[in-house]
């Protein structure tokens, strides 16, 4: 059609948007439905019970744990919300372990910035395995890097729990159709190249872990330099390896990338968007924007701002995986029992 052509009635002018930009909030609808209809069939007597505990100053923790309060109670949970000291923090997890009216318990982190690695992962541990809803203890991060699906095999009825932020991108890579459902389960990203912007040991390691065993090829950026996570040539290997790749860099990945996903933790890291490839696909799961909003609208095909209302659903389905994984109690009937013994059971 030449420019002096005339537009016919009714044809558009300008070619349409390239990028779809998908909220939070728009993915975890699903996924509260799904706990609400769970927690109904198996027909616990009162209300679930989620305590949290704060032992540390961040505005950021504070304001996740006050969406997740309201999101709680919007679902019919109760969540107890326990400001400690954090000398205090180890006996009142112990507390909250020994009480029966606890179906759940969730630490926001970190609580020592300066030593991590050994006092936070201390109270990792200190949190009973039937009540770790955020799937940090170590038989969850066992049976997680290790590509276990059960805690109880061969029975194979009780699922364990996977960390809530890395288990919430996973999900919204599902609602994206980013995996594939025709290839088998465990083997839906084969063929992906995903890029992990973040590798701490409660999101961006546990995240990586978890797109390689199911197929991707991933890239494991942090200040240290990059890992390349896979599952090995031809996704023959039953869990995923990890290699240095020192001769790497970001500038040299980002190009490869079919999906990018930040998790920088302060507001002056941006994903360079010069380097991304055409029709990308970007998450991030940072409380500070890691991409370039206008900019990356300009490159990707989707755009995902924020995670963090997904993420407190998965906290809520963790929560309701706990409660249909603990021991049958005195009066359940058949139909309840079954509904947790199934509850979940695609993941």
């Amino acid at each position: 059609m030449s420019s002096s052509t005339p537009i016919p009635p009714g044809a558009p002018t300008e070619p349409p948007k390239t990028c779809k930009v998908i909220l939070a909030d728009t993915i975890a609808k699903k996924m509260l439905a799904e706990v609400q209809s769970t927690l109904s069939a198996i027909q616990l007597p009162r209300r679930p019970t989620l305590s949290a505990f704060l032992a540390n100053d961040d505005p950021h923790a504070y304001q996740y744990a006050e969406w997740s309060k309201k999101t709680c109670e919007e679902q019919g949970f109760s969540f107890n919300l326990v400001k400690v000291d954090k000398e205090s923090l180890e006996e009142a997890i112990i507390a909250a372990n020994n009480d029966p009216e606890v179906d759940g318990i969730l630490v926001y982190y970190p609580i020592w910035p300066t030593n991590q690695g050994h006092q936070d992962r201390y109270i990792q541990e200190t949190v009973a395995l039937s009540k770790d809803v955020e799937g940090l203890c170590h038989t969850h991060l066992f049976n997680m890097y290790h590509n276990v699906r059960f805690l109880d095999p061969p029975t194979n009825l009780k699922k364990s729990i996977l960390p809530c932020t890395p288990l919430a991108i996973v999900k919204a890579l599902e609602h994206l159709q980013i995996y594939n459902p025709i290839l088998a389960y465990g083997n839906r990203l084969y063929g992906k190249t995903i890029t992990v912007i973040n590798r701490s040991e409660v999101n961006g390691r546990p995240l990586a872990a978890l797109l390689a065993n199911d197929g991707a090829t991933v890239y494991s950026v942090d200040i240290t330099g990059v890992q390349l996570f896979t599952r090995g040539s031809g996704i023959k290997a039953l869990r995923h390896q990890v290699v240095d790749k020192p001769d790497l860099t970001l500038n040299d990945i980002l190009p490869l990338s079919d999906v990018v996903i930040g998790g920088v933790p302060t507001e002056k890291f941006k994903v360079p968007t010069e380097l991304l490839r055409e029709g990308v696909v970007c998450i991030n799961f940072s409380s500070f924007r890691n991409f370039d909003g206008p900019a990356v609208k300009e490159k990707a095909s989707i755009y995902v701002p924020s995670i963090g209302k997904v993420t407190i659903a998965v906290l809520l389905r963790n929560l309701v995986r706990l409660i249909a994984n603990s021991p049958r109690q005195e009066g359940t009937s058949d139909d309840a029992q079954k509904a947790r013994e199934g509850a979940f059971k695609d993941d």
